[in-house]
C-alpha cells in the first residue's frame, strides 16, 4: 500500500482543538467524547509553571469502527501541551479517511505497512518529545479530563510510572466497571495466579491506565517488536527491573474496550504469550529469593495447566496441546469445508 503520511513537528507540541472545531460526531453518538469535551485548563499550571509536554501514540490498523471515538478522546482532553502520533499499519477499512478528518490537529500520523502493534508503538515513541508518555490503542479511549486532573493532582517525577483507574468499556462506550490494579513489585506482577489474574481481585495493569517517562521506555528499549500479545505487560516488567517507581494515582484515567474481536479474547494464545513472557522477566531478575523464585515458578506451571484445561473437552481430559492442537485445525478445516459446501448449494 502507498505510504500516507503528515507531520508537523515544527510545530513541536498543540493546544487541544475545541469541541466545534473538530468534525461533527456521527448521528446518534452522544456524550464523551462526541458531544462533551474536558475544560480548559489555565495557561500555566497551578503553581505558575509550564504544562509538561505529554505524547499521546496510537497504533492503527483496521479498526474504524472505533477508531475516531480514540481520536477524539485525546484531542479533547483540552491540555495545553499535547503532542499526538497516530502509526497506522495501512488500514483498508477507511481508518485512513477517519485519520484524514481529524489530521489538522495531529502533531504527526502514517499509514504504511509495519511489523505489527509492538512496531508500531515503538516507532511512535521514538518520534515522541514529551517527557511523559503513553499509548492509547485504537479501540480504547482516555477519559474525560484524565490529562489536566493528572497533572493538577499528581504532577510529575522522574523515573515514575503513574497507574491511574481505568473503566471497562463494551462495544457502544457503555461502562461496565471501574478497574485498579494492584502490582506494586516485580514479584506481583510475575505472580500471574495469585495476583495479576486473581479471580478473587485481578490485580493486572490495564496498559491505558498508564502514563510513564519516555527517557524510561528508552532505556529499556521500547516495548518488545517480537511480542504481539503481551507486551505492555513485558514492559511494565522491564520498568521494575530498572527499579522505577509505580504510583497509583486513583485518577480515572483510560477506558479499555471490550468486544469480541481484540486479541485479549483469545484466551489460550494469550495466556501462553503471558507465561512465557513471566518466565522471560524471571529469567532476568536477579534479586528474588530462590524461595520466591519456586514458588513464582509453581504458580505459573499451575496457572498454564489449569487454563488448558479449560479451553475444551480434549483438554480436560487430559491431554497435551501437542496431540490436541492438530485435531482441533482439522475439525475448523472440516468445518469450513462444510460450510463453503452450503454456500455454494445455496
Amino acid at each position: 500500500m502507498k505510504t500516507l503520511s503528515k507531520s508537523v513537528h515544527e510545530r513541536f507540541s498543540m493546544q487541544c482543538p475545541s469541541i466545534g472545531q473538530l468534525p461533527s460526531p456521527p448521528a446518534g453518538r452522544t456524550g464523551w467524547p462526541w458531544t462533551e469535551s474536558s475544560a480548559s485548563p489555565a495557561a500555566v499550571m497551578p503553581d505558575g509553571g509550564e504544562w509538561p509536554l505529554i505524547t499521546v501514540v496510537t497504533p492503527s490498523f483496521n479498526q474504524a469502527r472505533f477508531l475516531e471515538g480514540t481520536l477524539r478522546s485525546i484531542l479533547l482532553q483540552g491540555y495545553p501541551n499535547l503532542e499526538y502520533i497516530v502509526m497506522d499499519g495501512g488500514s483498508t477499512d477507511g481508518s485512513v479517511d477517519i485519520i484524514k478528518k481529524y489530521s489538522p490537529w495531529l502533531t504527526h500520523w502514517v499509514s504504511e505497512r509495519d511489523g505489527g502493534q509492538s512496531s508500531a508503538i515503538n516507532k511512535g515513541l521514538q518520534r515522541a518529545t514529551g517527557s511523559f508518555v503513553t499509548w492509547i490503542n485504537s479501540d480504547d479511549m482516555l477519559c474525560r479530563d484524565a490529562l489536566t486532573t493528572h497533572a493538577t493532582r499528581v504532577g510529575f517525577r522522574s523515573g515514575v510510572v503513574y497507574v491511574g483507574d481505568c473503566w471497562l468499556i463494551d462495544a457502544h462506550d457503555a461502562p461496565r466497571s471501574l478497574h485498579r490494579a494492584r502490582v506494586h513489585s516485580l514479584e506481583d506482577l510475575l505472580r500471574v495466579r495469585s495476583i495479576w489474574r486473581s479471580l478473587d481481585d485481578r490485580g493486572f495493569i490495564v496498559q491505558p491506565e498508564v502514563l510513564f517517562p519516555r527517557e524510561l521506555a528508552a532505556r529499556v528499549g521500547g516495548v518488545d517488536v517480537h511480542n504481539h500479545r503481551t507486551m505492555d505487560y513485558e514492559l511494565w516488567g522491564k520498568f521494575f527491573l530498572t527499579g522505577a517507581t509505580f504510583q497509583y494515582t486513583h485518577i480515572p484515567f483510560g477506558m479499555f474496550r471490550v468486544h469480541d474481536d481484540q486479541k485479549t479474547g483469545q484466551g489460550w494464545a494469550t495466556t501462553q504469550s503471558l507465561i512465557a513472557t513471566a518466565r522471560k522477566l524471571l529469567a532476568e531478575a536477579k534479586d528474588l529469593s530462590e524461595p520466591v523464585r519456586e514458588a513464582i515458578v509453581g504458580e505459573l506451571e499451575e496457572h498454564e495447566r489449569d487454563y488448558w484445561r479449560e479451553t475444551g473437552r480434549l483438554a480436560r481430559l487430559g491431554l497435551p496441546e501437542r496431540l490436541v492442537a492438530p485435531l482441533r485445525d482439522m475439525q475448523a478445516s472440516l468445518w469450513r469445508r462444510a460450510a463453503n459446501f452450503v454456500r455454494r448449494a445455496s
